[in-house]
């Protein structure tokens, strides 16, 4: 009840009092009587209302996603006015979803708007309120509120095409143009037998055509087993640019990501960054598996996970590296290079890894940070920007 309309009722019960007025007294009884049904017709008629938010919890940078409001009136009274509110996250392209609407007994209403994520990241949309209340304005406005769903923005993907990462696993799937590794399962021709050839490689067919023997000439193949490991410690990033430095490095990691699946291999994940659905001080990583589906588990993880001061790099691949298989591609995504770092990059280079090293943002020394790298055999990158990730699209 409004505080005017309150002292209203009191002014006209003393009005009745002192003057013993029944005319007054009634329009007392009349006003009271008002404001008791237009709260329980408000009430009642609200806790009928049904509601539903209906889109596509996953999405890309840019896309539109169409989200879809159902309201449901399924009791017999009429929702005199009722105030819809959707509350959005900033970065969607709208704040908020309001529409003042009439709900007749049984009656439905749909309404749709769109969402146009411009930054990754995991979104909270909702709750979905409600707001109602009598004709007059007499009583406080009623209020429901609904369960808030969340929105997961994917980073953006740059499309690689050769990004020429190391491996030592044999037969594979993966064209590899040094012929070290030859993958029975890949003939690609065949020519004269030679001293020294062995007659499993033989092709009789051929032979009993051609009238004189033929070997079967077999393509190098590869195997690229990949784990990226992202480093997300704010510390280890240029001060003042670590925001665009670690954003660049997420992209770099979700782009590595998706050029091994597409190259039907498998990829591995971890990171040392602060996921919202993880518990402080859990461990963030995906294992080793291939397919689109393991492609989207990785990519889930890269939208919610943020930069924060947390575990350092050279601890995260301490950690890592030891539970890699022989012959695992490793790549490590950071912004500063230490001594300590380097001698873990070593010492994984040594117990059979192919160590990969990117670094992202501005660094200084880049060029002595290589030639150290090239000492220990490690392959060194270096992305200021989102448009230096074009070497690898050549």
């Amino acid at each position: 009840m409004s505080v005017k309309y309150f002292y209203l009722i009191i002014f006209l019960i003393i009005v009745a009092a002192v003057t013993r007025t029944d005319a007054v007294l009634t329009i007392v009884y009349l006003l009271v009587g008002v404001y008791a049904v237009g709260r329980w017709w408000s009430r009642r008629s609200l806790s009928h209302v049904r509601f539903t938010r209906a889109f596509t919890n996953r999405a890309f940078l840019g896309e539109k996603i169409p989200v879809k409001l159902e309201l449901t009136n399924m009791g017999r009274l009429p929702v005199i006015w009722l105030r819809v509110r959707d509350l959005l996250p900033v970065g969607m392209g709208i704040n908020q979803f309001q529409e003042v609407i009439h709900l007749g007994p049984r009656q439905r209403r749909r309404f749709e708007y769109q969402l146009q994520p411009t930054k990754r990241g995991y979104y909270q949309i909702g709750p979905l309120s409600l707001y109602s209340g009598d004709l007059l304005g007499l009583t406080d406005d009623q209020k429901r509120e609904g369960v808030a769903d969340h929105l997961t923005v994917y980073p953006r993907i740059v499309a690689f095409t050769k990004p020429r990462l190391p491996s030592r696993t044999p037969i594979g799937s993966l064209r590899y143009a040094p012929p070290i590794y030859e993958d029975p399962n890949r003939v690609f021709g065949k020519r004269d037998y030679r001293v020294g050839d062995s007659l499993r490689r033989v092709d009789w067919k051929a032979t009993a055509v051609l009238g004189r023997l033929q070997v079967k000439q077999f393509e190098p193949s590869i195997s690229l087993e990949t784990m990226i490991l992202l480093n997300l410690n704010r510390a280890e990033y240029d001060s003042q640019r670590w925001i665009d430095a670690t954003e660049l490095a997420i992209v770099v990691a979700a782009s590595m990501a998706n050029w091994v699946v597409g190259e039907k291999q498998s990829v591995a994940f971890s990171t040392n960054g602060k996921d919202p659905l993880a518990a402080d001080g859990a461990r963030i990583d995906v294992p080793m598996h291939k397919g689109r589906l393991h492609l989207m588990r990785v990519l889930d993880v890269l939208a919610r996970v943020e930069a924060a001061d947390t575990l350092e790099c050279v601890a995260l691949l301490r950690r890592e590296r030891v539970r890699q298989a022989w012959g695992t591609t490793l790549i490590v995504v950071t912004g500063k290079v230490t001594d300590a770092l380097f001698d873990e990059l070593f010492a994984a280079q040594r117990s059979g890894l192919n160590t990969t090293l990117i670094l992202c943002g501005l660094l200084s020394q880049v060029e002595e940070i290589k030639r150290r790298a090239r000492q220990f055999g490690i392959l060194v990158y270096h992305a200021r920007t989102e448009r230096d990730l074009d070497m690898w699209r050549q």
